[in-house]
């Protein structure tokens, strides 16, 4: 039986050692793993950044809220930080929960004159709209933002930040708040979104130059535990990595927003934030081609030329957490008719379908679980196909369709809203220039595999008529 040890010939190892660039979190513990240190620390190592960390405060909280939070001694606060300090190289720091006006100064004396960016998060503001410090803590706030390259506040507690102590300016734009806080003596502010109204998130990153909005739809889940602490994170990372400012940022919005689409479902809470999401979809690239692959030598195997519309047919399938077409595989070309059955026009690779992967995608919106699909065309015997399949089928009037709609978005957003239950086939009449068409999703290569082979079974028997 192979191994790796027990033979006494065996060789001793050459070591390999990797250097990453040191990241550290300033941050409160959070006993339950959605946010604080335990979400920093995940989300710089996805980030290719080797994480320290120092521990401000210690909670005992769960998904449903916090039972108990002891602060530490500052002493203890700055004993971490200077044995980090006297033995790492700390290419960027963030700041997280700190507790106390006390703890803010110890921060600050820490970081003053640090050869590092530092970001700041300053928690100050539950979601719930409850503050987090006592107003001598908030005011504390002002000489360690003085210290920070990048400030990353939500509009409640950057209101609290520009605030004149009896007063928080709520009416202030996110733009104006950030400009406020870069003339507190911070190289910039970025006053997220994520907890306003809306269906959009604005982010607004401020600068001495100017200001960007960074803008992407907001995800209806209250399972954002850790979405504060985790774009800081991502931005320290970056940084740490020698990303400029608005690069780090634009990333690191970018990771946050797909952090909360894919939320972790524990606890008996809202749950929350998933920083290995990027990680976890970037391991299923190479499983998720190969499922494409296999599917489309099992289609030429079968002979699925029945089935082929007349612009051919496509196989499509996502990586696990997908959110654009370049994450999505696909047949390079189609699989087209030959002499002796099928053949694909070339390889499977990301991004080689526009079409079926936007359809697959706005499926996705609805249904996460879907993971791949196919076309088909509507013949005769795929009608009866659909009627005898042991899945919800669904139907749309492609005629219906606005002129200015994405074909791929609008029709899957009117079928997959109006469904009590996902459909498995979608199916069209065809309009003019558009011939009818099947198109067929499954969570599993083996499910759209077996619901292809049901609709075959059925069309290849017009040829027999």
């Amino acid at each position: 039986m192979a191994g790796t040890g027990g033979s006494t010939g065996a060789r001793a190892r050459t070591p390999a050692p990797v250097s990453l660039p040191v990241a550290l979190t300033i941050a409160g513990s959070d006993s339950g793993g959605g946010a604080g240190v335990q979400a920093d620390v995940r989300t710089m190592a996805a980030h290719d950044a080797f994480p320290t960390s120092v521990v401000t405060s210690v909670t005992a909280q769960h998904t449903r809220g916090v039972e108990r939070s002891t602060v530490l001694d500052p002493a203890d606060v700055r004993a971490q930080y200077e044995a980090l300090a006297a033995d790492f190289e700390v290419a960027a720091a963030k700041t997280g929960m700190l507790g106390t006006a006390e703890i803010v100064r110890t921060v600050r004396e820490c970081v003053a004159d640090a050869p590092f960016p530092l970001v700041v998060d300053p928690v100050m503001v539950a979601t719930s709209g409850d503050r987090l410090l006592e107003p001598a803590g908030e005011r504390a706030y002002a000489d360690l933002v003085a210290e920070a390259m990048l400030v990353t506040p939500n509009r409640d507690e950057a209101a609290v930040l520009v605030g004149d102590g009896d007063k928080d300016d709520a009416d202030l734009t996110s733009r104006q708040a950030g400009e406020r806080i870069v003339e507190m003596g911070a190289d910039a502010a970025l006053v997220t979104d994520g907890h306003g109204d809306g269906t959009a998130v604005r982010d607004v990153l401020v600068t001495a130059d100017g200001a960007r909005e960074f803008a992407h739809p907001r995800v209806d889940t209250d399972a954002t535990h850790g979405s504060g602490c985790t774009l800081s994170a991502a931005i320290a990372a970056n940084l740490s990595r020698g990303l400029d400012l608005e690069a780090a940022v634009a990333e690191a919005v970018d990771f946050a927003a797909r952090a909360a689409r894919y939320p972790h479902d524990v606890g008996e809470g809202p749950g929350a934030v998933h920083p290995l999401v990027d990680a976890r979809n970037a391991a299923g690239e190479r499983a998720t081609l190969d499922a494409v692959r296999d599917l489309v030598e099992r289609f030429v195997e079968i002979d699925v030329s029945p089935l082929l519309a007349e612009v051919g047919m496509n196989v499509v399938g996502a990586a696990p957490y997908a959110e654009a077409v370049d994450e999505v595989a696909a047949v390079e070309g189609r699989i087209t008719r030959t002499l002796d059955g099928v053949e694909p026009n070339s390889g499977v690779r990301f991004g080689a379908s526009s079409h079926l992967a936007r359809f697959l995608l706005a499926a996705r919106e609805h249904d996460p679980d879907l993971r791949f699909a196919t076309n088909c065309r509507l013949t005769p015997g795929t009608r009866r196909g659909l009627e005898t399949l042991d899945a919800p089928v669904a139907w749309f009037d492609r005629t219906a369709e606005p002129e200015d709609a994405a074909t791929m978005n609008w029709a899957a957003d009117r079928v997959f809203d109006r469904a009590d239950e996902s459909p498995r086939a979608v199916a069209d009449e065809g309009a003019v220039g558009k011939e009818p068409m099947v198109r067929v999703v499954g969570e599993t290569a083996e499910g759209l595999a077996s619901t292809v082979e049901h609709l075959l079974g059925e069309a290849a028997t017009d040829r027999d008529q």
